[in-house]
């Protein structure tokens, strides 16, 4: 049997397995919260599943003749087929999941997640994971003599084309809904690829068991010492890849374009490690690491200041060469055909390793995302290892010259774990499902002590210590930002109305109750926040914060996803009437893109009051999101007015979009007498870029690549002179 169908096969498998990974996170994302832990806990999910599917393969081939291989799969096939298809016809969709597995605002969890993923893509997904290590083994019975392991290498190319795809090509301009039945019928494609595969080992004669375990005994199996190392290699590259992802997410968004980024470095490392041991050199590897692990160390003294092409750049570098690093000496140590089967199985073993450690371990032992630098650390050390371990009839010379890199590797290893440390004001760190909080402290013993609350990179709110300054509005919500505007302006036309001034305001995202500082007594201000650690600071716990407390109008604490409980409340006729909605969420600097999508947007909109307004705040250092939300202004009829403001005394430099029905609401006193830099705005032609449940992408949303630019009509308010473009909250 010819080479062709096992690498049609193979390549089509891998296709599909990683093809559907980022749109499974894209269906469980509006409904886990948007963060970055979405991703990292399916991450988890496929490579136990990965795990399932190695191990299956490693037992058929331990314990099966090879035509009994073939039947039981071509078993597990037609079973994953008729289901597949039932999932199709029943539930309109392959892929996506049932309402009846959407969440209640307060469970959103991990094992809610895995519990989602099993019952949706359970099955399929294991079928697929088989096919890698079992196929190749079929090939070596089929093909003797001929190597499987540049198969490996051909399906790791399908993996890394079908996620280079799915940004660039796929997320922007197919719906969820078209994706997933494209995956559906490509699946079908596969099993009948597979199926040829499998009857041509059923033409084969079969060799006894005993057989086949005395040719593995005659060919030296791997003992303990090299299992262990399969297993510590595979789990440091695990490690790393989804701790540099966790580093992405939280600063620039939660979703498949920053999420493919580092999986297809990480299978690009596995391409080139797999395809020829030439392609991994050590020290041109040790030397890309000892460059990229230092400039990580510079970003981290940086802190956010730096562009986002730089930080993908550096990031990006320190994945893919730890990654080749461990996976190149993954392959070097790789034993003979007969022992494939094991050889992938305790490759998955180290990566589902990987993923317990970051996604179960770390958050119960570690308070920030440490895991990243001790992962870069472990991939120096072994750089330093490899490096100094002398060759046979090797010069003592030549070792020394190998030591000076891989003494500069261990020094930039500990410059990093003094970056990653530096002294600070951190009075507390707390990591949980949503993303890391801390406290910090500034200009203690001075009038200008305060406390500080920072999500990732980004301050999320302050307040002073000092008695009697306590209730100064600070940072993004001060009166002259563009939500203290609208709720000024709010008040004023009550007023003109004849009506009490008092206020009902909704605000989504909590951060330090800082809004609270903008009530009045007689106002009633709602929050909604889903992370429970910030709930519990922003109500007094350690006495660091007391905006909550000490507001003249009565507040509400909603904990849960902002979305799910508004739509619950719409479901229990309970429409909250808002004179001004705030929409302020942001995970780190990222946006979870289910709260600004047109659907959103129309929820929104009925939870307000006759003439109430929406208030959205999208600063932000890479995204623009102006045009976006021009577009949804232009689907609903409104009219939006951006806000600007530059960094002066209590007021930090904020972006606003402020949005209505009424166009002469912006025509209020509240607005034209501003010190901000106020701008009626619309779109001259109907929107180019949209974000919907069904599709969104925030490639589109870039500011280095400018793809949301749209003809916009600027009408300045007044005039004012201009102000710097906000970097970000």
């Amino acid at each position: 049997m010819s080479t062709r169908p096992y690498a049609v096969t193979l390549f089509l498998g891998a296709f599909l397995l990683f093809g559907v990974q980022p749109l499974a996170g894209k269906y469980a994302l509006p409904w886990f919260g948007g963060t970055p832990s979405v991703w990292t806990t399916c991450m988890l999910f496929f490579q136990t599943m990965l795990l399932g599917g190695y191990a299956y393969a490693y037992a058929s081939g331990r314990w099966l003749a090879p035509r009994r291989q073939a039947q039981v799969h071509l078993g597990l096939l037609g079973v994953t087929v008729v289901v597949l298809t039932g999932r199709m016809l029943l539930n309109g969709s392959p892929v996506a999941p049932g309402p009846e597995w959407r969440p209640t605002a307060d469970d959103l969890s991990t094992a809610r997640l895995l519990s989602l993923l099993a019952a949706t893509l359970g099955l399929p997904f294991f079928t697929l994971s088989t096919t890698a290590p079992l196929l190749q083994s079929w090939f070596s019975r089929v093909r003797p003599g001929a190597s499987p392991y540049r198969l490996y290498a051909l399906s790791n190319a399908g993996s890394l084309l079908a996620l280079l795809a799915y940004p660039f090509l796929v997320e922007p301009w197919l719906g969820r809904g078209v994706q997933a039945w494209g995956w559906g019928l490509g699946f079908l494609l596969f099993a009948g690829s597979c199926a040829l595969c499998a009857r041509g080992v059923l033409r084969l004669a079969d060799e006894p068991v005993q057989a086949q375990r005395e040719e593995e005994a005659r060919e030296r199996p791997p003992g303990v010492g090299r299992t262990l190392a399969w297993l510590g290699l595979s789990g440091c590259a695990s490690v790393l890849l989804l701790a540099t992802t966790n580093q992405l997410s939280q600063d620039v968004s939660a979703g498949p374009f920053v999420w493919v980024l580092p999986l297809a470095l990480y299978l690009l490392t596995f391409i080139l490690a797999f395809e020829r041991e030439a392609l991994y050199s050590r020290p041109l590897t040790a030397l890309l690491l000892l460059l990229a692990v230092g400039g990580v160390t510079a970003l981290h003294y940086r802190g956010s200041e730096s562009a986002l092409s730089l930080q993908l750049l550096v990031h990006s570098a320190a994945l893919f060469s730890g990654a080749l690093l461990c996976n190149g000496e993954l392959y070097r140590i790789r034993p003979a055909p007969r022992h494939l089967g094991a050889f992938y199985l305790w490759g998955s073993v180290g990566g589902a390793l990987g993923g317990v450690l970051v996604q179960l371990v770390a958050p119960r032992l570690l308070n920030s995302y440490l895991e990243y630098p001790l992962a870069l650390g472990a991939c120096c050390l072994l750089a330093a290892l490899v490096l100094l371990r002398r060759a046979p009839q090797e010069t003592l010379p030549r070792t020394a010259l190998r030591a000076i890199p891989a003494l500069l590797l261990v020094l930039v290893t500990g410059a990093l774990g003094q970056a990653v440390m530096k002294p600070g004001h951190v009075l507390g760190s707390w990591r949980g499902f949503f993303g890391v909080v801390q406290l910090w402290e500034s200009d203690r013993g001075t009038e200008d002590h305060v406390f500080i609350l920072r999500h990732g990179i980004v301050m999320h709110g302050y307040q002073y210590a000092q008695p009697g300054r306590t209730m100064t509005p600070t940072a993004y919500y001060t009166p002259k930002a563009g939500l203290g505007l609208a709720l000024t302006e709010q008040r004023q036309r009550k007023e003109r109305a004849g009506l009490p001034p008092s206020l009902r305001v909704g605000v989504l995202g909590l951060g330090v109750g800082a809004t609270a500082a903008l009530g009045h007594a007689g106002d009633t201000l709602r929050f909604y926040e889903i992370n429970p650690q910030v709930i519990a600071l922003a109500q007094g716990a350690g006495g660091y914060f007391s905006f909550l407390r000490d507001t003249p109008a009565r507040t509400e604490v909603v904990e849960g996803d902002a979305r799910i409980l508004l739509e619950q409340e719409l479901e229990r006729g309970q429409g909250q009437g808002f004179d001004v909605l705030a929409v302020d969420v942001f995970s780190s600097d990222a946006i979870p893109v289910h709260l600004l999508t047109e659907e959103a947007m129309e929820l929104y909109r009925r939870h307000l009051a006759p003439g109430g307004v929406l208030a959205l705040h999208i600063s932000n250092l890479h995204l623009d999101l102006a045009p976006i939300v021009l577009a949804h202004a232009w689907t609903s009829g409104w009219h939006a007015t951006q806000v600007k403001t530059a960094m002066s005394g209590d007021t930090l430099t904020a972006l606003w979009m402020v949005l209505s029905p009424d166009a002469s609401f912006f025509q209020g006193d509240a607005f034209l007498n501003s010190e901000a830099w106020v701008r009626r705005m619309a779109l001259a032609a109907p929107p180019r870029v949209r974000w919907t449940d069904e599709r969104s992408s925030v490639l589109l949303a870039l500011r280095s690549l400018g793809w949301s630019h749209q003809d916009i009509i600027e009408e300045p308010t007044k005039a004012h002179a201009p102000v710097a473009a906000p970097a970000g909250p």
